[in-house]
């Protein structure tokens, strides 16, 4: 079968992780894999922030829960006052994925450089999920003070952030099952 392709098919949203820290030249290989993502014009306006530092990833979910806490939305308001939610499944390395508000293409940029870091990972034997809570709670107060902490650029939006790391081994992975007619072709 085709690497690639094998390498597509392999992949998995993992959502339990070990405490073992991926290399710095496996995250230096998985980041090199976003910045050869197509972008927009070639304007590569993304910035990835990666946290490997497991008390800052900690503080990181407070502040996430105390803005889930202050929603409207029944469910965010529970998981902000659940005591064990961890947003990023407590994977040793979050990669923070921001853009430029102001290109109408920056999400789309963002999901093409996020894809190639999840093939990236599993071609290295490293598990992922893709965390969406930061995305959705990037403007509030507190938490835009801790992101620019981290050196998340000020004018950038958070479009999705990355959790990294090697499974859980007592932890079943579903098999991938493809729908029925999702492929049209024209000829």
């Amino acid at each position: 079968m085709n690497e690639i392709l094998n390498n597509i098919k392999q992949r998995r949203s993992v959502r339990a992780y070990t405490k073992q820290q991926i290399s710095e030249t496996d995250l230096n290989t998985i980041l090199e894999a976003a910045l050869y993502a197509p972008s927009g014009m070639n304007y590569q306006t993304w910035h990835f922030t990666a946290v490997q530092n497991n008390d800052k990833l900690q503080l990181l979910n407070d502040c996430i829960k105390k803005a889930f806490a202050k929603s409207d939305d029944l469910h965010l308001q529970e998981r902000g006052s659940n005591q064990s939610y961890c947003c990023y499944y407590h994977a040793p390395t979050l990669v923070i994925v921001s853009n430029e508000s102001t290109q109408w293409w920056a999400a789309m940029d963002c999901a093409c450089a996020i894809q190639n870091m999840f093939l990236a990972a599993t071609s290295l034997g490293i598990s992922s999920c893709w965390i969406n809570q930061l995305g959705t709670t990037c403007d509030d107060d507190l938490v835009r003070e801790f992101i620019t902490e981290l050196e998340v650029p000020k004018n950038h939006k958070v479009y999705g952030c990355i959790a990294l790391g090697y499974a859980d081994n007592n932890v079943f992975l579903k098999k991938k099952v493809i729908k029925e007619e999702l492929i049209t072709i024209v000829r």
